[in-house]
Formats: structure tokens, sequence, C-alpha cells
């Protein structure tokens, strides 16, 4: 299976492989946005073509080098991330990093360091990789992936070309995502739920249960139901999606509640529920849960462990305590 860039990457997919045909990309590239805009399928293209020993616009597929890309192994690629059950890259494997670099590449070509999401490096994970970015050695290819960069040590990003993907427009991403869920009025359904996301409108679509059984949540709270007893329904698994589908909703609730604004929320389903909820609160009472819902996300982003069942209780009764004031 040859690795290609996604519909709406084209553009920046012919930039990048001028550059590396010209000999002009550089040792250390920075690939940043949000979840779900496709950066691994772009990281993963532009890996391939660099290992491939006969490159076309793409590579080729059916060289030894593709062969062991697709097998899942391949000796001069080295793939960075945090540790099962850990949120952050600590500085061991870094430590395997500036091992690597120092090898001559078992393939001819180059070596390539996939990093990823590359703002988990703590301090001093980043501060060990700075020598290898600084001195990496002819062919080498350091590919660093980031949904928040600017959680990365301002000297990585700095040692780093940095291509920052958007979302896309909707014409480039609807055709792709109506293949994949085949329906177009659903594919349209998830990418503005997803906020335009399309990789991402896909994993909610396919997680679609925990939606439903947040939206009868929502419907059950504002008729009074008991939160703790609520919370203990959740899977805590589930902790930061459910964080997140609480954050977007209570953006809409903000955006219809202050500019009365319902042809841009984002759940148009939930309409019905959002008018009751918005008679019961005061808009200030929403953006201090909202404040909560970030940090605690935030939390979990920088590696915090918290009791994910404490969190929902506490969470779900902030809700109920503005639904029902």
């Amino acid at each position: 299976m040859v690795m290609t860039p996604l519909p709406w990457q084209r553009d920046l997919w012919t930039r990048l492989v001028r550059q590396q045909d010209a000999q002009r990309l550089p040792h250390a590239l920075l690939i940043s946005g949000p979840h779900g805009v496709g950066k691994h399928d772009l990281a993963d293209a532009l890996i391939a073509r660099t290992l491939c020993h006969a490159p076309g616009e793409t590579a080729c597929g059916e060289c030894h080098a593709c062969h062991m890309l697709a097998s899942g192994y391949h000796p001069d690629l080295l793939d960075i991330s945090p540790a099962e059950k850990r949120r952050q890259i600590r500085i061991d494997p870094i430590r395997q990093v500036n091992a690597f670099v120092s090898q001559t590449a078992q393939q001819g070509g180059h070596r390539v360091i996939r990093l990823h999401p590359a703002e988990a490096m703590n301090v001093a994970a980043s501060n060990a990789l700075l020598k290898s970015l600084e001195e990496p050695g002819e062919r080498t290819l350091f590919v660093l992936l980031a949904d928040i960069p600017s959680r990365m040590l301002p000297t990585i990003r700095s040692r780093c070309q940095h291509w920052s993907l958007g979302v896309p427009d909707a014409e480039s991403a609807l055709p792709w995502l109506s293949e994949r869920l085949e329906d177009a009025e659903q594919a349209r359904f998830w990418l503005r739920v997803a906020g335009g996301l399309p990789q991402f409108a896909l994993e909610l679509a396919e997680g679609r249960a925990l939606r439903q059984e947040l939206r009868e949540l929502f419907d059950a709270l504002v008729r009074g139901a008991e939160p703790v007893a609520e919370a203990a329904r959740l899977d805590p698994q589930s902790l930061d999606r459910v964080l997140w589908y609480g954050i977007v909703w209570l953006e809409d609730l903000i955006r219809l509640g202050v500019a009365g604004d319902a042809e841009h929320v984002r759940n148009p389903d939930l309409l019905p529920l959002y008018r009751q909820a918005v008679k019961n609160a005061r808009v200030r009472d929403w953006f201090r849960l909202l404040d909560y819902a970030r940090e605690q996300r935030r939390l979990i982003a920088a590696g915090g462990n918290p009791s994910a069942q404490l969190v929902l209780e506490a969470w779900l009764v902030r809700w109920a305590s503005l639904l029902r004031s």
C-alpha cells in the first residue's frame, strides 16, 4: 500500500516534494495542526518517500524499503512516542535518538526520526534532543508532530521548519468523509460537529454511542437527575472525550446565549436542549464551567493523572447546578 497525502493536503504536498527534490528540505520538520486534520498521513507519506529507493510523486510502494515499511519495521526509521500508559516522552527514548543519529543508515539512504506528539516531551527530554537537532549528521530527517506546538520548548521549535495544517475547506473534506461513512448527509453532520476536521469527524462518527449517551445524560440533568449517579454510568476511560463534548456544547450554549446565534452552533440537533439550558442559567456561569473543563483537559494533556471518576462527578455536579439555577 502506497502512503499518500490526503486530498486537502495536495498543495502542501507539492511544495514538500519540490523542496525535497531540490535538496532544500531541512533536517528537521515540525508538522502541527489540530487533532483530526491529518498530520500523521502527511508525515507518513513524506517518510515513506524519503526512505523509498525509487520515489516518484510519492513512494513507489514496490521497492525493498517500501516493503519493509509496510511490514511495520524499517531499520532506518526510529519512532518515538510516550511509553504505554504514560502521557510524557521522557529522556530515555531521546537517548535512543542520539545513538541512532550517530549510526550509518543500514539501507544507504536517510535515517528518519518520527516523534509524536512533540509537546509530550518533558524538559529533560527536550534538552537532550537539542544536541541531535543541532548536529544531526548527513542524511538525517526529523519529523516532529504536534497538536499544540506552543507547548514545546521554543529552542526545539526554532530548530525546525514549521508546517502548520489548518482546517480544510468542506469541499475538499466532504467527498473523503462521505466515502468512508457511505452517507453524504451524515458526513456533513459529523464534519460540523468536529469543527471541520475530517479525520476527527470520522472518529466521532465511529464512536457515536458516547455522544448519544451524553445527550441522554444532558437531558436527564435538565429534568433533575442526580449527577453523581449519572457519572457512575460513564466509562472513566472516556473522560477526555466527555470533557471535549462538554466544551463544544458549552461553546454552543454561549454562542446561543450571548448572540442568539443558532445558525452557527456545531450541534444543531441539540438546540431544544440548549434553549432549555439557556433559560436556566446565566452566561457568566457557562464561562466558569468552560474554564473548568478546559483546565481539566489541560492537566490531562500535561501528564496529570486525576481520578477520572471524581472529575466526572465534579463535572456533572457543576452542570446540574447550572441547569437547575
